[in-house]
């Protein structure tokens, strides 16, 4: 079993940002549109405006990032595009596909990862098994193979 190392796992998620930023942006220009054109069709203030949308915003990256992550993750593809492009793929401690419920702890542990000063994502190039801090309170592995692969008899062996 090979477990992905740092770099790899970098360039997929920096693949990941800009499909997200794309789709992100997108999704919020249209309701960002929309909404403060009510705003201020209503007599709303650019104050009040500026909040709402904002808040709105949040909830709409929460909501592209748990798609996208928490479900790409544990589907049949066991990765995101980033990932699948660089062949890696997230499973269970024995090589199996994820539930959506642990790659939903998953996700909510990267954002743990992030706001220790980026600790938890550097610790994957000083574990044994290329865990990040997500990874390990998930419980998770991410390693080279293509989905499906890592559940074999023999290959943690």
């Amino acid at each position: 079993m090979e477990y992905a190392g740092f770099w790899r796992r970098v360039a997929a998620y920096l693949i990941d940002v800009i499909i997200i930023s794309v789709v992100g942006g997108f999704i919020g220009g249209l309701f960002g549109g929309v909404m403060g054109a009510g705003i201020s069709a209503s007599g709303g203030s650019v104050e009040d405006s500026m909040q709402t949308l904002n808040s709105v915003g949040g909830l709409i990256g929460l909501v592209i990032g748990i798609g996208y992550f928490a479900g790409l993750e544990s589907s049949s593809w066991q990765a995101t595009v980033g990932k699948k492009a660089l062949g890696i793929v997230v499973t269970d401690l024995n090589g199996n596909r994820i539930s959506f419920g642990r790659a939903l702890g998953r996700y909510f542990g990267k954002i743990l990862s992030s706001l220790i000063l980026m600790i938890g994502y550097i610790m994957v190039a000083f574990t044994e098994k290329k865990q990040g801090l997500h990874d390990m309170l998930a419980s998770t592995l991410v390693v080279k193979a293509r989905p499906g692969e890592t559940a074999t008899a023999g290959v943690f062996d």
